[in-house]
């Protein structure tokens, strides 16, 4: 979207009275015949902006501007840029490029569709018509080994975000977040690395705002719900991706200042298992029994009946 369209729908966006073509105009720096014709192409992206004869243009519903999303943003490094894209093939392979071509830390882009997003794994991660798909450039100052705490971060940041919904809003090891045991929402973080030093780190997410007409796709197997089911009504796509990214600044900034530690005790305060028994399957076998700690690394600290066992990765399952 251009500079002026985005100026345009601020301009709107603030006010609660009809703003004249003439005001818009001055403002803006173009002609009244320009405003009008930015005017259109808003409406043919699918803004309803409203002509009230001889006292000019209203914004009658919500637009996922870039514009409107930073007027929302209050953080001091999330946000700087942010990027709303149509389709791509995957956010983090977008925001990887960027990163490779020398963007700045702080860099946002959400998508409406995607066709290759992936999970864990390199599992696939749908883009449903009705969910939000979001990447964010980071550039930390930290070894390769202690990025996984900067997912573990994420999950705590979204926690946050999304808790204001309901109170059963709660996070599961390693990277999901969940409502009553039902997917919500889901995390990957990659990096460009060399040894002993980090270039880029990639935090992606995909929350489900409302279940597809259609149904959930049929290869999904596990139990996966959506935030307008949880809310109970419809969602601000502008004001929870706004919260989602001040809770993100909010704990990258408590993380570069105190480190790790309140990450730490936030993420066991909100996981779904804390001190109880679970099931995990290690990419070999099923080890049952019961969540005793989180380690710094992000692996999790399981006590068995033969011991205590130190998972690094696999799928959790609630008991």
């Amino acid at each position: 979207m251009s500079e002026i369209r985005d100026n345009i729908l601020n301009c709107l966006d603030a006010s609660s009275a009809p703003v004249s073509g003439d005001l818009l105009a001055q403002q803006l720096g173009v002609s009244r015949t320009g405003i009008w014709k930015h005017i259109q192409l808003l409406r043919k992206s699918g803004a309803n902006i409203v002509a009230h004869s001889g006292q000019g243009y209203t914004l009658e519903s919500e637009v996922f501007s870039s514009g409107l999303l930073r007027k929302r943003c209050t953080g001091k490094r999330i946000g700087n840029r942010i990027v709303i894209l149509d389709e791509t093939d995957s956010t983090n392979r977008d925001a990887m490029a960027e990163a490779d071509q020398g963007a700045d830390e702080g860099l946002v882009i959400f998508a409406h569709r995607q066709n290759a997003g992936k999970g864990r794994l390199g599992r696939r991660w749908h883009t449903v018509a009705d969910s939000l798909a979001c990447s964010v450039l980071l550039r930390p100052d930290l070894p390769p080994e202690q990025v996984p705490q900067l997912s573990l971060l994420t999950a705590v940041a979204l926690h946050d975000a999304l808790a204001h919904f309901s109170p059963a809003i709660r996070i599961k090891w390693p990277n999901d977040i969940l409502h009553n045991s039902a997917k919500l929402a889901g995390i990957l973080t990659e990096m460009r690395a060399e040894p002993g030093r980090v270039h880029a780190v990639v935090l992606g997410f995909g929350i489900n705002l409302a279940a597809p007409i259609d149904g959930w796709p049929a290869d999904i197997t596990q139990k996966v719900t959506d935030l307008q089911s949880i809310a109970a009504g419809k969602i601000s796509r502008l004001d929870l991706a706004a919260s989602l990214l001040n809770a993100l600044d909010y704990w990258y900034e408590i993380y570069l200042q105190q480190g790790f530690a309140p990450i730490h005790a936030a993420w066991w305060r909100a996981h779904a298992a804390s001190g109880q028994q679970v099931r995990v399957h290690n990419g070999q076998a099923y080890i049952d029994g019961i969540a005793a700690a989180l380690d710094d690394d992000g692996a999790l600290l399981l006590e068995t009946s033969s011991g205590t066992q130190r998972i690094i990765a696999g799928d959790l399952e609630l008991r």
